[in-house]
């Protein structure tokens, strides 16, 4: 009978604070935020920013890896020069980055 007596004290001990109880979830998320959402929403707002700020004349290589130049900037799309007279269209987040210019002309 002892036995039992000594479990159930044993086990209100352990209730105890709500707070720590929860503090490794907290310190987890905030662990998680600053690793992992927070760099992700920066990256997003560079990559938005960037692809708004395309303009005919750009060199770009696309997330496809092909590398050309800008002729024409629309809503949604843009034209890309591939080589001398081959031109496709591309939708504008499919941009993966802008290269300085004369880079074409270097490789």
């Amino acid at each position: 009978m002892n036995f039992f007596i000594s479990d159930a004290h044993a086990a209100d001990a352990a209730g105890g604070d709500p707070l720590t109880s929860f503090l490794p979830l907290i310190i987890i998320f905030v662990v998680f935020y600053f690793l992992l959402i927070r760099p992700q929403t920066k990256k997003a707002k560079e990559h938005k920013l960037m692809v708004e700020a395309l303009a005919k004349g750009d060199e770009i290589v696309t997330n496809g890896g092909l590398l050309g130049r800008v002729t024409k900037v629309g809503d949604n799309f843009v034209d890309l020069e591939l080589a001398e007279g081959m031109v496709v269209k591309l939708q504008r987040h499919a941009v993966g980055s802008v290269l300085p210019k004369g880079t074409i002309k270097g490789l």
